[in-house]
C-alpha cells in the first residue's frame, strides 16, 4: 500500500467518518494512524499490558491469581488515592512533596483520636478529612496568594508534618484501629443473592461498569464529531471499547471468584469517575489545563489562576488525608515511619501516566494506569524474588523512560 498520494488518487475520508483506506491492510493502517495520533493515550495502555503479560509469563501466571489481583488492589489504594491529587497538580503546573508527610501526621491523627481517646471513627474519619483540608490550604495560600514556589512550600511541608507526626506519636506505633475503619481499607463487599460460585455483586457491577464505558465514548465520540474535533477512525473506536470492556470483564471474573470487590475499590472508583467527570466537563477543570497549559493567557482569558491553584493543593490536602487513613487502617497502626516516599510513587505515578512536566497535560485515569504500572512492577518483581536495591533501579529507569519517551513525542510532534 502506497503513502503517496497521486493527483487521480480519491481522497482519503476524513478520520472519525467511517472512511476505509481499502485493501487487505485497511484496517491495520487505520490502526497505526490512529495510534500515531493518540500516542499518549495508548501507549501506557500498551506498556501496561506487556508488562503483565512478562511478569504473568516470568511468575508462571501467579500474577494473574484471583487472590493477587485482589491484593494488588488493596496494596495500591492508597498510592492511587495520592495520584489523582498529585495528577491534578502538575496539570496546573506544580508539584507537591509533602503528601507523604501528610499521611503519616493524618494516620497519627486519626489513631490519638480513636485509639486514645476512643472517639467513634466515623466522627474521626471526618475529622482528619478537614484536617487534611486544611493543611493543603493552607500551603495552597502560600504559593497561590505570596506567589513562593510550590517545590519550596510543600518541603516545607514535609518536613513539619514528619515532625509533627513524631511528636502526635511520640516515636511510637499506635494501634489497633475500630474495625469498621479496617474494613473500608481491607474489607470486601457483602455477598448477597443466590450461590453461583461467584461474588454476585461485583459481576453486577463489573457489568455496570462495561456499559458506563461504553456509553460515555458513544457520547464523548458524537460531542467530538458535533465541535467538528479530530477523532479516531470508527473501526480502531471499536476495537478500544471492546478492549476496555474485556479488560474490565478480567478483572471482575477474578475478584468475583475470590472474594468480591474491595469496598477501597469502590472509593477509587468514585474518585475517578468524579474526578474525570471536574476535568472533562466542569469549568474548573478547564481552568485547572489552562493555568498548567499557558499562565499568561489564562490570566488574559479571565481565569482566576489564584483561586483555581489554591482549590487544587487544598483538594491534594484532602485526598492526602483520606490516602493516610487507608493506609493506617490497613495496616492496623500508626507509625512514625509511614508515609516514606508515598510522594515519589505519586509523582512518578502521574509522569508514568502521561502528565506533562510543563504542565497542560494529563488526565486522571492517566494517574491511575501509571500507579497500576508501578504496582504491577513491585508485585511482579516480589513474586519473582527481585532484591529491593534492583526494583528501585528498575522503577528508576522505567521513570525515565516514560518522560524520555513524552520529550521525544513532542519533539516529533513538533517537527
Amino acid at each position: 500500500m502506497s503513502t503517496n498520494v497521486t493527483a487521480k488518487s480519491p481522497a482519503p475520508a476524513p478520520a472519525g467518518k467511517g472512511g476505509s483506506t481499502g485493501g487487505g491492510d485497511g484496517l491495520l493502517q487505520l490502526m497505526m494512524d490512529g495510534m500515531r495520533r493518540n500516542m499518549r493515550q495508548y501507549g501506557m495502555l500498551i506498556a501496561l499490558g506487556l508488562i503483565v503479560v512478562l511478569f504473568a509469563v516470568w511468575t508462571d501466571g501467579d500474577l494473574l491469581l484471583p487472590r493477587n489481583v485482589s491484593n494488588l488492589v488493596l496494596q495500591n489504594s492508597y498510592i492511587l488515592i495520592l495520584a489523582i491529587g498529585m495528577m491534578l497538580v502538575i496539570i496546573a503546573g506544580h508539584i507537591d512533596l509533602s503528601v507523604g508527610s501528610l499521611t503519616a501526621f493524618v494516620g497519627a491523627v486519626a489513631a490519638v483520636l480513636m485509639v486514645k481517646h476512643d472517639l467513634d471513627w466515623p466522627i474521626a474519619v471526618v475529622l482528619c478529612l478537614l484536617l487534611g483540608a486544611a493543611a493543603g490550604a493552607a500551603q495552597g495560600f502560600f504559593i497561590a496568594y505570596l506567589g513562593i514556589p510550590s517545590f519550596i512550600v510543600t518541603l516545607a511541608g514535609m518536613l513539619t508534618f514528619r515532625g509533627l507526626t513524631e511528636i502526635f506519636l511520640e516515636g511510637q506505633t499506635l494501634g489497633p484501629f475500630p474495625e469498621g475503619l479496617q474494613k473500608v481499607s481491607n474489607g470486601f463487599l457483602p455477598e448477597v443473592g443466590p450461590d453461583t460460585n461467584y461474588h454476585n455483586l461485583t459481576l453486577l457491577l463489573g457489568f455496570a461498569v462495561i456499559a458506563f464505558i461504553v456509553l460515555q465514548e458513544f457520547r464523548d465520540r458524537r460531542r467530538q464529531q458535533e465541535f467538528a474535533l479530530d477523532v479516531p477512525p470508527f473501526k480502531l473506536f471499536l476495537l478500544k471499547i471492546v478492549a476496555l470492556s474485556a479488560a474490565v470483564l478480567t478483572v471482575t471474573m477474578m475478584l468475583a471468584s475470590y472474594k468480591g470487590a474491595p469496598v477501597v475499590l469502590i472509593i477509587l472508583g468514585v474518585l475517578v469517575v468524579g474526578f474525570g467527570y471536574v476535568m472533562r466537563n466542569a469549568v474548573i477543570g478547564r481552568h485547572i489545563y489552562a493555568i498548567g497549559g499557558n499562565l499568561p493567557a489564562a490570566k488574559l482569558s479571565g481565569v482566576r489562576d489564584k483561586k483555581v491553584t489554591f482549590l487544587v493543593f487544598l483538594n491534594m490536602g484532602m485526598l492526602a488525608a483520606l490516602a493516610g487513613l487507608v493506609f493506617a487502617a490497613r495496616f492496623n497502626a500508626a507509625s512514625p515511619k509511614a508515609g516514606v516516599n508515598f510522594e515519589l510513587e505519586a509523582i512518578a505515578a502521574s509522569f508514568i501516566g502521561g502528565a506533562s512536566m510543563s504542565g497542560g497535560v494529563g488526565t486522571v485515569l492517566g494517574a491511575i494506569i501509571g500507579g497500576v504500572v508501578l504496582g504491577v512492577l513491585n508485585n511482579g518483581m516480589n513474586l519473582v524474588g527481585v532484591g529491593s536495591d534492583w526494583q528501585q533501579v528498575i522503577k528508576g529507569l522505567v521513570l525515565l523512560a516514560a518522560v524520555g519517551f513524552d520529550v521525544w513525542n513532542k519533539r516529533k510532534v513538533g517537527s
